[in-house]
């Protein structure tokens, strides 16, 4: 997700891209119920570790997704360089053994947690400060220098695959659980985690099979910055819109890319029937009724009906323990004036 991201800003900073969406609203702003929205997001901001935690099996030795092996002879002072792999560290009842916290684990338990990274960039001088015996990092965790500074320092570092669908929630979890000496607490997670998504896959409103499929643009933005993006094929969000039985808009309108910046055109050929975006996105445009001032917005079906489908930004494309919680809110939001049986 940084790495599209970072990515998508610069080029978006590049061409002073035009025009995009937002996510949660107010009361007055959303027709959809949003109280609905607000509560589930709430809820999504904590995370739930596993009733009975199990003890670190250590020395251990695992291999790296840069190729390296990584002998790991203790974890008692992690340092997770992401806010999915902290997620993880926490869900498996390792959290009291985390010192910090990159700047996108905003759940709840780890707000106290210093942070170690500038913007999206890691700060080897504060992680060493910390002394941890193990640093987690995916290959999208730079800069390069301060990870090499910081194995040089002998700490061993941990680089795992970033989350891009469904489909990684098990190996991720797995990745982490077997690091840390909970192989067993990996397949548990792994298990509920999966559970859980198929639970609320059954539970999207029969109105909505066999008919038409809502159309869903996932819009990033940033309005201070004047990033306004729109999501293709390669945004994150396809895996999450298919599971909640929608198409997206983006990338069946043929947006190769992972993001591209918006323009009346490009909306118009996605011709969404709801908006998917981030709610601090959404905050940053001044919410909905800031949303339909982009241009093209409010003449498209979404933008029509002002239907938005809002997530929290630290934990919608995590793809982790909490995915469950993230397509839940998302059939909620998208199915909220369905006769079906949305949960």
């Amino acid at each position: 997700m940084r790495t599209r991201l970072a990515g998508a800003l610069l080029s978006a900073l590049a061409l002073t891209a035009t025009g995009c969406a937002g996510a949660q609203g107010s009361g007055q702003d959303s027709p959809q119920g949003t109280a609905k929205a607000a509560a589930s997001a709430a809820a999504a901001d904590r995370v739930e570790p596993l009733a009975n935690p199990a003890e670190p099996q250590l020395p251990v030795t695992v291999r790296s997704s840069d190729g390296a092996k990584v002998t790991v002879e203790a974890a008692e002072r992690i340092v997770p360089l992401s806010g999915s792999l902290s997620e993880i560290v926490f869900t498996l009842g390792l959290g009291d053994r985390v010192v910090a916290r990159d700047i996108t684990a905003t759940f709840a338990q780890a707000e106290k947690l210093p942070i170690v990274t500038r913007n999206h960039d890691v700060s080897a001088e504060s992680v060493l400060s910390l002394k941890p015996d193990l640093v987690l990092a995916e290959t999208t965790t730079g800069p390069e220098e301060a990870i090499g500074q910081i194995r040089d320092a002998g700490i061993p570092v941990l680089v795992i695959d970033p989350a891009e669908d469904l489909g990684d929630v098990g190996p991720r979890i797995q990745a982490v659980a077997d690091a840390l000496g909970v192989p067993a607490a990996g397949k548990e997670l792994t298990k509920r985690s999966e559970d859980r998504i198929a639970a609320v896959r059954k539970g999207i409103p029969k109105s909505s099979e066999g008919g038409e499929k809502p159309r869903v643009a996932f819009l990033y933005l940033r309005g201070s910055a004047s990033v306004y993006l729109i999501g293709g094929k390669d945004s994150g969000a396809a895996s999450l819109l298919e599971a909640a039985g929608a198409i997206d808009a983006g990338a069946d309108s043929g947006l190769e890319k992972d993001f591209t910046a918006i323009t009346t055109e490009a909306l118009a050929q996605a011709a969404p029937d709801a908006i998917l975006v981030m709610t601090k996105g959404l905050e940053s445009v001044g919410g909905i009724d800031g949303m339909v001032e982009i241009p093209g917005v409010a003449q498209t079906p979404a933008g029509m009906e002002r239907r938005v489908v809002s997530i929290e930004d630290g934990v919608l494309l995590n793809y982790g323990p909490r995915t469950d919680q993230v397509l839940k809110s998302i059939v909620a939001q998208l199915y909220a004036d369905s006769d079906g049986d949305a949960q």
